[in-house]
């Protein structure tokens, strides 16, 4: 039996790349999954993947899974999603907010409405879906959601600088901040409710997917300095699946909890090398 055997999960982002590892991984361990992205089909989207794809990969393999096309960062839209999930499987046991949207533009360029809807998907999204699936999880008194974080939380310190290149990733690495944030202030909150676990991890290497090879920040999938998408997927496993007790409000890095638990041998990367964010030391 899965560790996730008859769960009912939501994962948001589950098209392509990490997203679509989880939703593989969790239909894998038992759970039922309503996958949600705005790519729908093959060819909506630039980039490979797509809602189509990932759910038919899950029933090829004997899971259970559904697609839902949904835009995060529109309240009606988090609702809906919620509402389908519900009246396809039941009550919901597990959020996985792993949507997410940034240009890479510096600040002073930066178009303003590109900016608030970048934290609009990355923030509010998080925000808006937790609090639809709370009031099952509030019920049961049990329930876990995972906040994708990333690693561009940490940000470059005090000057003076010695890098004067201005890489354009203020806004996303200030609305991941705002998720670990969030992250730890639901988790007190929840925490009267005994058995819900709200926790954030972020990647310990840059994980290859269609973005981040788009973007250069690995040149492949086979980039030694990246880590693959499997290792996030059971990360986000762990801390969906751990006692609430043992995770709740963890800020935490792939690698770093892995090792922790001792479902890998060796890990690398932050958490484990270097600090983590502010966030994931306290």
């Amino acid at each position: 039996m899965g560790r996730l055997q008859g769960k009912v999960a939501i994962v948001t982002g589950a098209s392509r790349g990490i997203g679509q590892a989880i939703a593989e991984l969790f239909a894998q361990e038992g759970a039922k999954l309503v996958c949600a992205a705005r790519t729908v089909k093959e060819g909506d989207h630039p980039f490979a993947g797509s809602l189509t794809r990932t759910v038919e990969r899950i029933r090829q393999r004997g899971g259970e899974a559904m697609a839902v096309a949904a835009d995060v960062s529109l309240e009606a839209d988090c609702l809906t999603l919620a509402e389908r999930a519900r009246a396809a499987y039941g009550p919901i046991d597990i959020l996985v907010n792993n949507a997410a949207l940034n240009y890479y533009i510096p600040t002073a360029a930066y178009p303003t409405h590109r900016w608030v809807r970048a934290f609009a998907v990355n923030v509010h999204g998080p925000f808006m879906l937790s609090k639809a699936v709370l009031p099952d999880m509030i019920a049961r008194r049990a329930g876990a959601i995972v906040n994708i974080s990333s690693g561009a939380a940490i940000g470059p310190g005090r000057g003076p600088y010695a890098d004067l290149t201005a890489h354009g990733g203020v806004m996303y690495g200030a609305s991941k901040a705002a998720l670990e944030r969030f992250t730890q202030g639901l988790a007190q909150e929840m925490a009267q409710h005994g058995g819900i676990a709200v926790t954030a991890v972020s990647p310990s290497r840059v994980v290859p997917t269609p973005g981040t090879i788009h973007h250069k920040l690995v040149s492949g999938p086979d980039d030694p300095k990246g880590e693959p998408p499997e290792l996030m997927a059971r990360a986000v496993l762990l801390l969906a699946s751990e006692p609430a007790a043992k995770v709740n409000g963890r800020v935490t890095y792939s690698q770093q909890i892995l090792k922790e638990f001792g479902w890998i041998a060796e890990a690398h990367g932050r958490g484990v090398d270097t600090a983590g964010s502010g966030y994931s030391q306290i």
